[in-house]
């Protein structure tokens, strides 16, 4: 027979934890109660009042909101208060227009709905003409909140089409940090949309984009964005040229390729391969003088599936002899497998073939290297930017 198994019991309530949780119910009954209180109040006084409570409203929806739940958000939204805040933005009095812009901001975040209402009760047109004014604190409020808008797809056909592009493309250049963040993050948000009938940017985007691009590090988040919006522009002759034109634009491409992430690496070479594909005798000798053969080699043994295709087929095309490309391409793999055969035999060549490749990428980066020093400490520049 076997033994009987032991049960733990759980031990009986006692007086004492009974009353402390009936106690905690109530204290939180109560908070919820006032909470909806404040919901309500602070929504008529929005609604009702003259404009000073309006604003002193719209300030106090923006702390209760900013320390709040996503349901909290939900529920004032449902008091009423997204359409009085949208008609606060067309004032003319400027607190009216930055206190419910903060409101309305905050009842976005981490809230599809309320982002879909706000854009319903028709906030895109009072913010792009926001974006408009000289006022930079403004300026970069509406831009943060047209990105937070622009995160829901349902709102991406209208702010696409709503003129917003290009005066975030201004931001680049005139906004602060945190200001050309959001608006680089906005301009990718509204890139995705396919909806759009037309391109959203032209080619006055490239030269702000490469000099962000140049600043930021190349593995960053905001590079992975920088360098999509660049890939698309690629694909026009306008942005062809505007990469070529900007100071330092195809060696910033070079170096994304060399020292980004998965994405921005696939990006970029992108980008890198759109310029070549379309007139490689222009192209070819200004992409082969930044030294791009070293992060390519690399890349097509490191990048993704797509970044690597890309790759090949761009060192294919900085190839002197076009026609013999892919005879080329297939020998040099044959031969590395064949060495990598002999060496760790046919089960281990494939592992064996990528480190061999590896290597040669290593080589081959390091002479590269050695020549652009050498061709760096023969020139005497004009003019060294401070760092």
């Amino acid at each position: 027979m076997g033994h009987d198994q032991e049960v733990e019991e759980t031990p009986p309530a006692t007086p004492t934890t009974t009353a402390s949780a009936a106690r905690k119910d109530q204290e939180e009954e109560t908070w919820n109660h006032q909470k909806q209180t404040l919901i309500l109040e602070l929504s008529e006084k929005l609604i009702t009042g003259d404009l000073q409570a309006k604003i002193e409203a719209a300030r106090d929806i923006r702390k209760v909101v900013r320390k709040s739940s996503v349901k909290t958000r939900s529920k004032f939204a449902a008091a009423g208060v997204i359409q009085p805040l949208v008609f606060m933005l067309l004032s003319p009095n400027l607190d009216a227009r930055e206190a419910s812009l903060l409101a309305l901001l905050n009842l976005a975040v981490r809230n599809e709905r309320n982002k879909v209402n706000i854009v319903t009760a028709g906030a895109v047109p009072p913010l792009v003409e926001l974006l408009k004014l000289q006022n930079s604190g403004l300026r970069e409020l509406a831009t943060a909140a047209i990105l937070t808008l622009s995160a829901a797809a349902p709102n991406k056909p209208t702010i696409a089409a709503s003129g917003a592009a290009p005066l975030l493309v201004q931001i680049l250049s005139l906004g602060s940090v945190q200001g050309r963040v959001d608006a680089v993050t906005a301009l990718h948000n509204l890139s995705t949309c396919k909806e759009n009938s037309t391109p959203i940017l032209d080619a006055k985007a490239v030269s702000p984009l490469i000099n962000l691009l140049k600043e930021c590090k190349k593995y960053s988040k905001f590079a992975e964005k920088a360098t999509a919006l660049l890939e698309i522009l690629s694909k026009s002759e306008e942005g062809r040229v505007a990469i070529c034109d900007s100071d330092g634009g195809i060696l910033t491409l070079v170096e994304t390729v060399e020292d980004g992430s998965l994405i921005s690496t696939q990006h970029a070479v992108g980008a890198l391969l759109s310029l070549c594909q379309s007139c490689r005798e222009k192209y070819r000798e200004l992409i082969l003088k930044e030294g791009a053969i070293p992060g390519l080699l690399r890349l097509t043994v490191e990048g993704t599936s797509i970044a690597q295709e890309r790759a090949r087929t761009l060192l294919d095309l900085l190839r002197d002899s076009p026609q013999e490309k892919k005879l080329a391409s297939s020998v040099l793999e044959k031969i590395v497998y064949d060495i990598a055969t002999r060496v760790d035999g046919a089960d281990k060549a494939a592992e064996t073939a990528k480190r061999l490749l590896e290597d040669m990428v290593q080589r081959s980066m390091e002479l590269s290297m050695n020549r652009i020093q050498h061709r760096a400490a023969s020139c005497t520049p004009a003019k060294v930017p401070s760092a």
